[in-house]
């Protein structure tokens, strides 16, 4: 943190990409799209968790609850997925909760399936809000991981046929998850702690609940990866894709089991900086660290480099050791570059998810798509927010400030591009 502060060839690409993207995102359009259903068979499907029982009966897959039974039951494709587009019909039968797992896992100690799910609850404004079964969901204050407004919320329910057929569909690219019930569009979140999973119908535990199943179908668009900056050579560790400021006096170094460590003292004005040799647009950035002191520190990212001893100007996914954490501070580029300060925090949050201690790693994320940016703390949201003003492009890079006696712990840092196709994707 720095507190210095040819008109008819365009006509006709113009209305191709309209065109493009419009018949793509008609309900008719089943191109790529693969069944995972044969409306007969179980086949591919297995169960996991509880006592739920399913069937095929009228080319549907239902599940019955198990009244007064523990746990959760699960019938999972046993194909993985990472980026998707998912779409089905379901029916409720008999009301009772339900879901459908996507990115998701089984804890072979228990068979206890944990991941992403895309609610589906009768009569409430909960279906096709996203929950982080088994992992993440009812911890810290909350209970969804999607934000989504209320109004959003009202009108996707006004479309629920009860004792009649809805649809559902869900899209996961790279960090981006969203979803739709008949057709309106209900969460829009991004996440970053999964990126492939198998997918699963849920029957809640409970008293009642019989849910249908049908015209399960999914097109599969690979899996996204990330790439590390740090890597161990025959040599020991080493940062590859970016490089390092300032060079002399260098203030980094690995230790044996690859943390990268940055240390200086009040005497050195400059940052220290690790810097990537290419900008990225469209992204995902996370690192793990140990805050050791100093005045604050900070995962940069959408960045320039500048004449300044802080080289570069732009956007900072805040590490402090405090409140800050994981806020978005936009940094000064010297005499007439002046920036932007603060442009989101969530300080009551950040404390109680925040780990405390000398020794104690937090992970710190962001992923940022065109004017949208979000940021992470072990986890969990803390800033989500859309910025016409945001730089588009630019560095990422971590953080080691001058004039102060810091110290610095860094493992795992690495970042996943995210395509334009991926992008027009997203923002659909």
């Amino acid at each position: 943190m720095r507190k210095t502060f040819c008109v008819a060839v365009a006509f006709l690409a113009a209305f191709a990409c309209y065109a493009v993207t419009t018949a793509f995102a008609a309900d008719g359009d089943e191109k790529g799209f693969v069944s995972l259903f044969d409306g007969k068979s179980l086949d591919g499907w297995a169960k996991h968790g509880g006592s739920a029982k399913y069937k095929v009966e009228d080319g549907a897959i239902v599940g019955e609850c198990v009244p007064n039974t523990q746990g959760n039951t699960f019938l999972c494709y046993e194909k993985p997925f990472g980026n998707f587009i998912l779409k089905l019909d379901f029916k409720v039968d008999v009301p009772g909760n339900s879901g459908v797992q996507f990115r998701s896992d089984i804890r072979k100690e228990d068979d206890r399936v944990f991941g992403y799910q895309c609610e589906i609850d009768p009569g409430t404004t909960d279906t096709a809000r996203i929950y982080d079964e088994g992992r993440r969901g009812h911890q810290n204050g909350r209970v969804w991981l999607d934000n989504t407004d209320p109004e959003i919320l009202a009108k996707a329910l006004e479309t629920y046929k009860k004792d009649d057929w809805n649809s559902l569909e869900i899209q996961a690219i790279g960090p981006s998850l969203r979803t739709w019930v008949n057709g309106v569009a209900v969460a829009n979140i991004f996440d970053y702690y999964t990126f492939s999973g198998i997918i699963g119908l849920q029957i809640h535990q409970g008293a009642q609940g019989t849910i249908r199943w049908k015209n399960i179908r999914i097109k599969d668009m690979g899996v996204s990866e990330w790439k590390s900056f740090f890597v161990k050579g025959d040599e020991g560790w080493k940062i590859i894709d970016a490089y390092t400021f300032p060079t002399e006096p260098n203030c980094w170094s690995f230790t044996d089991d690859g943390v990268l460590v940055g240390q200086h003292d009040n005497t050195e004005p400059r940052d220290g900086l690790v810097v990537s040799h290419i900008p990225y647009a469209d992204f995902c950035a996370k690192v793990d660290y140990v805050f050791r002191g100093g005045v604050n520190s900070a995962l940069y990212f959408r960045a320039h480099e500048v004449d300044t001893p802080w080289l570069l100007r732009g956007c900072q996914d805040e590490i402090a050791g405090n409140g800050k954490e994981a806020g978005i501070w936009h940094t000064a580029g010297g005499p007439g570059q002046p920036g932007r300060g603060w442009l989101g925090t969530d300080d009551e949050f950040v404390e109680t998810i925040r780990n405390k201690g000398d020794e104690a790693w937090n992970e710190i994320a962001v992923a940022a798509v065109g004017d949208r940016v979000v940021t992470f703390l072990n986890g969990f949201r803390v800033v989500d927010l859309t910025d016409p003003q945001i730089e588009k492009e630019g560095k990422v890079g971590l953080q080691l400030h001058g004039g102060s006696d810091g110290q610095m712990w860094f493992k795992n840092f690495q970042v996943m591009k995210i395509t334009p196709e991926q992008r027009a994707l997203i923002e659909r």
